[in-house]
Order: structure tokens, then sequence, then C-alpha cells
């Protein structure tokens, strides 16, 4: 086991009680870097209580101020041998009563945003059953019109790191079987990282790209005709000859 027990918990002291960076904490504790600034924000885990990982003999002193001092050191769980052999929890993932009520809101999040993933991943990261969340798809559940869609992450139903690695799986898939993206489904496939890291750049609709360049030189063209005098113009005036015989 190479992660703290009650992680959620220990991020929360943590913050709370060192000046270790969020990276720092992220890692140690197997969550995303965006979920511990909501802890130290206040967004996330309201109402958790922190887990000392010192006196539960899961971290040293030493350690802490190790990671204090230099922002590039990794925290090191102390070994514990009673956790030697320990493997890896199977089944379906468990969700606390006081959340589960939410768990549809969280369905209908991922429907809504993330269409590219399937009915086995979103059961597999908020722990619920296929034909639920293909009622939800088809909004025959019992419940479509008092619910509203909202991020799993903040509801603490899964981490923000399985979700990016279902998303990318996503996209992984669909690009191996050649199928054509839009512009904001390629954006919804990145992960928070990539997301926040991209350049806000406007971009041209696919359909009038390229008619801009031509359109504006064409106007251009065309006032540039119209205000560009004559050098004629000046010097074909009337006769006065010819004005007076006009005048009689």
């Amino acid at each position: 086991m190479d992660k703290p027990i009650m992680a959620k918990a220990t991020a929360v002291w943590l913050v709370d009680n060192t000046t270790i960076s969020f990276k720092q904490v992220a890692d140690f504790c197997g969550l995303h870097e965006l979920e511990v600034q909501g802890i130290a924000d206040g967004e996330v885990a309201q109402g958790v209580k922190g887990f000392d990982p010192i006196a539960n003999n899961q971290l040293t002193q030493d350690e802490i101020e190790k990671a204090q001092a230099d922002p590039s050191h990794k925290l090191k769980l102390k070994f514990n041998p009673a956790a030697v052999g320990e493997e890896k929890r199977r089944g379906p993932r468990y969700t606390p009563l006081s959340k589960r009520q939410d768990r549809p809101n969280s369905i209908l999040w991922l429907v809504k945003f993330h269409p590219e993933l399937t009915d086995a991943q979103i059961a597999k990261l908020v722990g619920t059953t296929k034909p639920t969340i293909q009622s939800i798809r088809e909004r025959t559940h019992w419940n479509i019109q008092a619910m509203e869609p909202i991020d799993p992450v903040a509801l603490g139903l899964c981490k923000q790191t399985e979700l990016d690695a279902a998303v990318q799986k996503a996209a992984a898939k669909r690009a191996k079987e050649g199928e054509a993206m839009s512009d904001d489904e390629r954006r919804k496939l990145l992960s928070t990282e990539q997301s926040l890291a991209a350049d806000d750049e406007p971009k041209i609709p696919t359909a009038i790209e390229g008619l801009e360049a031509f359109t504006l030189s064409g106007n251009d063209d065309k006032k540039e005709e119209e205000a560009t005098p004559d050098a004629d113009s000046f010097f074909n005036l009337p006769d006065s000859d010819d004005e007076d015989e006009d005048d009689k």
C-alpha cells in the first residue's frame, strides 16, 4: 500500500497544519492537485476532520520538514509491516449513504458533458448500474425533471485523476476508430491540466474559414477603385463657348 489510509482526511490535515505545496500533498495522498486546492479554498471535503498522519504512524516529522524545505521533495509513506501483501480492493465502488442521493446528478453531468464515456466507465467512476445510466441517457428516469448535473469530483464520488484517465481512454478509443470529432468535443476530451494550459484564441468556423480574407480584399479593391480619381476628369472640362450656345 503506497497511499495513506483516509487520504482525503490526511490531505485536510496537511493543508491545515503544514506549508507543503498542493502538488506534494496531492502526490502523497493520491489526489488531483485541483482537489487539494479545493480543500484549501473550502470547496472540497467540507466537514471532513483532519487525520493526523504523524499520530497514526504514516509520516514522520522529519519527512514533513524535508518536504517543507524542498518543494521538489516527495513525501514517503512510513513503512507499515501490516500492509505488506495487501491487495487492491476489487468489486464495485462503495458510495456512502449520504452521497447516494446525489449519484443520479453526477451521472447526468457525465452524460451531458462527456457523452463519449461508455456506460461501463460511468458505472466504474460513480458506482452505479447500467440500467440507471441508460434511463438517464434516455431521460426516462423517474426523477429526471428534478435532477441537476453536478460534477462527481465536487461530490466526492470519484477523483479528478480517475475522471481524466477515463476521458483520455475514451479519446484514444475514438481516435483509433477514426471517428470525426468537433472542436468542442476535442476540448472536452482534454485532461484538466491540458485544458487549463490551452490557449484561448478564437477560432474561425470551418464553414467560413478562408472567406474572410477574400471578402475583405474584394471590398478593399472595390473601394480603392471608387476612391481613386481619374486624372482625365480634371482636364476634360466643358468649353465656355459650348456653355454659351446652350444658354441661347
